[in-house]
Parts: structure tokens; sequence; C-alpha cells
């Protein structure tokens, strides 16, 4: 019994450590023709691994400019006008409310300030204070706390529980100055996987969201982790939540690629079965994620998070072409899954987009193949 333990070990060694050696072997410039790492994305018109942008998964130049102006001044005034201006509704509302959040959230780790030190994100607390009626600070210092939370302490410590339960206030508060905006339900997504929100609990959260945005794409990702922590050990209702929500998703929406994202969620289960990503399961997702992105508004900008998770499965699929098509509309910008998931977002995209062009070469295509 403990030479199949150690040989279940080695396999798994062997899986985790085989990429890693290879990657290390291309940058000491043992890297054989065709390898991934002696593809050149420049030939592409790809932007430098340097130049990609973590901070958001598409453009949004108003928003970056805003953000600019906000951190250079520290007048949160642009950020207000900014979301007063954006449809209340609106999934790009929504992203512009984490952004800012972030942005605060990032000032505040890098400067905590001391004695006689302004501590960062200073911006966003005058904000409360000079406009406590307004309904987009309020939401942007809930989502704010919300990240504080998961950022700064440990789930299932009393800090933790602390912060979580004063963004849960930050959320209701938030509610009440605006009725019918679906944001401060959505940061409360966030809440309720932080706490544990007992099911029925959740369920009557999820029905004040779907009464104000039935068709949200942010929502319901937030929503599928919690499915994902709440019951981790079954992947049957995350499943259900994700095909229910494809399968009643109307003409031209997103919602048709959330498949794709449960998928996702429940790789460190699935991902040593052999042939995986070109099994049933995985083939299905992608393709409602691929219809989801062609039949979708252009502007739309939740476009960008399902074309960067498409990207990942296309690329472990082998299926070059499509993820080369996929990466010719995302690249420059990184901000989303998969790859904010690791200590370093451009690097992991670099890698990927490396292997799609490695790949698509291999197999005839080139830059002038590819559709522009």
């Amino acid at each position: 019994m403990e030479i199949l333990w150690v040989l279940m070990a080695l396999a798994m060694l062997c899986v985790v450590l085989l990429p890693v050696l290879r990657r290390r072997r291309g940058a000491v410039g043992l890297v054989p023709p065709g390898h991934p790492d002696a593809a050149d994305p420049a030939n592409y018109g790809f932007a430098l691994e340097e130049e990609l942008d973590i901070r958001m998964p598409g453009p949004d130049q108003d928003l970056l400019d805003v953000l600019d102006l906000v951190q250079r001044t520290q007048d949160y005034r642009g950020a207000q006008q900014l979301l007063a201006g954006t449809e209340t509704q609106s999934e790009r509302r929504w992203q512009r409310v984490q952004a800012f959040a972030g942005a605060a959230s990032l000032e505040l780790r890098q400067r905590p300030g001391g004695v006689g030190e302004t501590p960062g994100g200073q911006w966003l607390r005058v904000w409360r204070a000079e406009a406590p009626k307004d309904a987009g600070g309020a939401a942007v210092h809930a989502e704010f706390l919300v990240q504080q939370a998961w950022r700064t302490a440990t789930p299932g410590t009393d800090d933790f529980r602390i912060i979580m339960e004063e963004a849960k206030a930050a959320c209701s508060q938030a509610a009440l100055l605006a009725p019918g905006d679906p944001i401060p339900y959505i940061v409360e997504l966030s809440v309720a996987r932080g706490l544990g929100y007992p099911r029925e609990e959740f369920e009557q959260l999820w029905l004040k969201i779907l009464d104000r945005a039935p068709n949200h794409m942010g929502a319901h990702l937030a929503a599928l982790h919690y499915w994902c922590e709440k019951w981790h050990g079954s992947r049957d209702l995350a499943y259900s939540f994700a095909e229910a929500a494809a399968a009643r998703a109307p003409r031209g929406s997103l919602l048709a690629a959330m498949p794709l994202f449960a998928v996702f969620e429940h790789l460190p289960e699935v991902n040593l079965v052999s042939g995986f990503h070109q099994s049933e399961v995985v083939t299905k997702a992608v393709h409602g994620a691929l219809h989801a992105v062609h039949s979708a508004r252009p502007d739309d900008p939740m476009q960008a998070h399902v074309r960067h998770l498409l990207v990942f499965f296309l690329v472990r699929g082998e299926r070059w072409a499509e993820a080369m098509n996929q990466l010719i509309v995302i690249d420059g910008h990184v901000g989303a899954l998969p790859w904010t998931l690791s200590a370093d977002p451009a690097a992991e995209f670099a890698v990927y987009r490396a292997l799609a062009v490695a790949g698509y070469e291999a197999n005839g295509g080139s830059p002038a193949t590819l559709p522009q």
C-alpha cells in the first residue's frame, strides 16, 4: 500500500513540475525549434509582456483617465461624476465600482499611514464624508470593505468576519440610497460567500438581484463563487446554477458562457483526468462560450472576461487557431480570470499566448493567415 501511495505522489509531482521544468529549460537557451518559448508574439502585433495592463479585462479609457486623475489629485469628484453618468443596471458600472474600490484598497495597502502620514485611499473616505447620500460612493465603499476583507484577513478569523459584517452593513446603506440599483446586492454576494450565508438567506438576496437585473453577468459570476465555496464538495449545484442561467439567457446574452466558468471553478478536482480538455463537458461549455461571444454586442464589457477564459481552455485543448482569434481581440489587457489568480498575471497570460502562437505556427499558421 505504501508503494502505491509513493507512485501516486510521484505522478502528481510530474504533473505539477514538468511544465515548470520545461519553462525553465527554455530560459537557459535550450529551446528546441517549435517550442512555445521560441515563438514571437510580436510578429502578430501583440503587446510586450511589460506593456500588458493587469487592471482590467478590456479597454475602458474613460475609467483609466478618471482613475489617473483621482489618484493623482486625491479628488474623488471625477469618480463620482463617472459613476453618476453610467447606467445603473449596466455591467460597466459594476466593473467601474470594482475598479475604484480596488484602487483605494491597493493605495491603502501601499501606504497604510502612520504618524504624520496620510493613508492611501483617503479620497474614498473624503467622498463618503462629504457626500454621505451619494449612491455611487456608498457602493464603492461597500466593495472596498469586501476587497479589504479578502486581501488583508484570513477567511474564518475574527478579523475577516468583522470586516465582512461591516461590509454587509455598508451594502444595506448603499441599497437604501438607490432602491433600484442591483450593485449593493451584487457586492453582498461576496459577503454571502465570506460569511457563509445559509441557502435560504442567499436565495432571498439573489431574488433581489433578479428583480433588478436578471441578466447581469457579473452578478451570476459572483453567485457562482458562492455556490462553489458554500458546497465545495458537490459540483452539481454549481453546474446546475450555471446551466440554468445559460438555458434562460436571452439572445445575445453572455450568460450562455456560464457553464465554462463552472467548469473552471472545479478544475482542481478534475484537472488530472486524461483528455479532460477534449472531453464532452469541456467541449460543450467551450462551444456555448464561443456562441455567446459571437452573438453578444461588440461593446459588451463582459465579452473580455469570456474571451480570456476561452483562451485558457482553447490552448489547453490545442485549438490553436481559435485561441489566436480570441487573442487578437483581448490582447493588451489581462485583468481577468484565469490570469488574476497568478501572482504575475501578465507572465501567466504571456505563457498561454506563446503556446497559442507556437501551436498555430506548428500547424501552418502565420501572421498572414490570421484574420484581423
